[in-house]
């Protein structure tokens, strides 16, 4: 029988497989060539000539690019797309052939935004993205492909904001604990391209987006800080996110300048008569694919959620009780004293995170359907948030199993947790671009056992979360071999979480 851990991989690379660009993009894409040539896009028509453009922009979008430029063939006039420094070596590198432009291709790429962080490449992208929306007519179609990463991708401050100090300001934010909303809301609000600077700007042209999804909840105005969805937000709502976080007093004068002068209301949703977003993938899609595999290797198989968000020991709390739910399950205690307290706090943890759209409640009870002693599996998604506290090396994901893993020992040590049962327990955290954090990784696998084998290596596990330091723990931990390590996947919908548990 294949080990859990080769369960959970094979979880996770159907889940990434599904989101891949040119499957997706081929669902979703056709040409019509009879009569007058049509692009059929999902459910709509859009008559073309030899005057379709294409720009885009984010982690996944060469894969994209290289399946739209395969389907459109001749109509397709010219593209410029931005991505991110060393894709196209790495694809390469990885075999990844049906992930690159032809050699002709009419696509010209421009690398940029090292390690997620936009710079000088990706502002000579961003502008070369102006320049061709600047000038499109009436009869012109821009079809704009957008993925998670877009937004340090797309960089062009509103002059005289210099995107060093734009940085800088992301940067105070996200060392504080803004959510990525947050920072989407600061960075658009100083930006030409970004809450629907890029649409405005190709008017009077047709413009199609095809979006995959990053963001919780799919808002067209957050995913890659929305370049042509109408912005649902204001100036008004970056300066409450600035007084939140107490940088109110502390700006550039140039972003001083900038605010003071932005219009207070966004703009109308009618000015946006001539643009289509349509969403092509996204982690509900990914967890769907990932629960009916699970359900193929004997697994009851249930999705938490595709919205799990918050800080990454809240969420870590979170999944430890629901793991100790499950194990009492297995040993025919779920129904006692012990699995009612575990509810209730589960509860209440759940009303905390505030995840959209979670209703524990019904899950908790579906839960209870699933019948004493069947290997059971749980899937979620989302993204977590990390508060910086040391110097060490690690990914969101990689933090969260560590955390899961201390949590998960802590119980057994202190006698919270229900006897063992004859059951073995994995769980899963990773991030479906293939990459955590500045990292090699795309996350990392731990069990209840964890601490205690960590120790026995003279590891001490608190220490290496004190100072963020998850990487470095499982590199040297048992030869990494619980670190996931996938490559670049070329796409990128978040992160997906697993539990398995079934009985020795």
């Amino acid at each position: 029988t294949m080990s859990l851990r080769e369960h959970a991989l094979s979880l996770f690379y159907s889940a990434v497989g599904t989101i891949r660009p040119a499957p997706m993009l081929k669902r979703a894409l056709k040409l019509q060539k009879d009569g007058c040539p049509q692009l059929l896009v999902k459910d709509q028509a859009f008559p073309v000539k030899r005057n379709l453009y294409l720009v885009g922009f984010g982690k996944a979008v060469l894969g994209m690019a290289a399946a739209a430029e395969e389907i459109l063939g001749d109509h397709l006039t010219r593209g410029i797309i931005n991505v991110p420094l060393g894709i196209q070596e790495s694809l390469q590198r990885a075999g990844m052939q049906e992930m690159l432009l032809k050699p002709h291709s009419k696509i010209q790429v421009i690398e940029g935004a090292k390690n997620n962080l936009p710079d000088a490449e990706a502002l000579k992208g961003a502008a070369a993205i102006q320049k061709l929306a600047e000038g499109l007519t009436a009869d012109d179609l821009l079809l704009v492909l957008i993925s998670g990463g877009g937004s340090a991708l797309l960089p062009a401050p509103i002059p005289p904001i210099l995107l060093e100090e734009k940085e800088r300001l992301t940067k105070m934010l996200a060392s504080r604990g803004a959510a990525i909303q947050e920072l989407n809301i600061v960075r658009k609000t100083l930006s030409v391209l970004k809450g629907g600077g890029l649409a405005q700007l190709a008017h009077p042209a047709q413009v199609v987006s095809l979006i995959l999804s990053d963001v919780i909840g799919d808002p067209l105005d957050i995913i890659a800080s929305g370049p042509t969805a109408a912005s649902s937000h204001s100036v008004q709502d970056c300066l409450h996110i600035l007084t939140k976080y107490n940088l109110l007093h502390n700006l550039p004068k140039s972003v001083q300048m900038v605010l003071s002068s932005s219009p207070t209301k966004p703009t109308a949703p009618e000015n946006y008569s001539h643009v289509s977003n349509i969403i092509l993938g996204s982690n509900t899609l990914a967890l769907e694919e990932a629960r009916r595999q699970a359900e193929g290797l004997g697994y009851a198989a249930l999705v938490l959620s595709a919205a799990v968000q918050g800080e990454v020991g809240h969420v870590a709390t979170l999944y430890c009780q629901l793991i100790q739910l499950l194990r009492l399950g297995f040993t025919s205690l779920g129904e006692g004293p012990l699995g009612d307290e575990l509810r209730r706090n589960l509860l209440q943890l759940a009303a905390e995170l505030h995840i959209p759209g979670l209703d524990l409640e019904e899950f908790l009870q579906a839960l209870r359907g699933l019948g004493p002693g069947r290997p059971v599996c749980i899937l979620a998604g989302g993204e977590t948030t990390v508060q910086l506290q040391g110097t060490g090396k690690g990914g969101r994901n990689q933090e969260l199993a560590l955390r899961v893993g201390l949590g998960l020992h802590k119980a057994q040590a202190t006698g919270a947790s229900s006897p063992q049962g004859r059951c073995e327990i994995l769980f899963l955290s990773g991030g479906t671009d293939g990459q955590d954090g500045p990292t090699e990784a795309a996350g990392a696998f731990c069990s209840p056992r964890l601490v205690a084998e960590a120790f026995q290596e003279g590891l001490d596990v608190e220490a290496f979360l004190r100072n963020n330091d998850s990487y470095t723990f499982f590199s040297q931990f048992q030869g990494g071999r619980h670190l996931l390590v996938t490559g670049l996947t070329g796409t990128n919908v978040m992160d997906i979480q697993a539990i398995l548990i079934r009985a020795i």
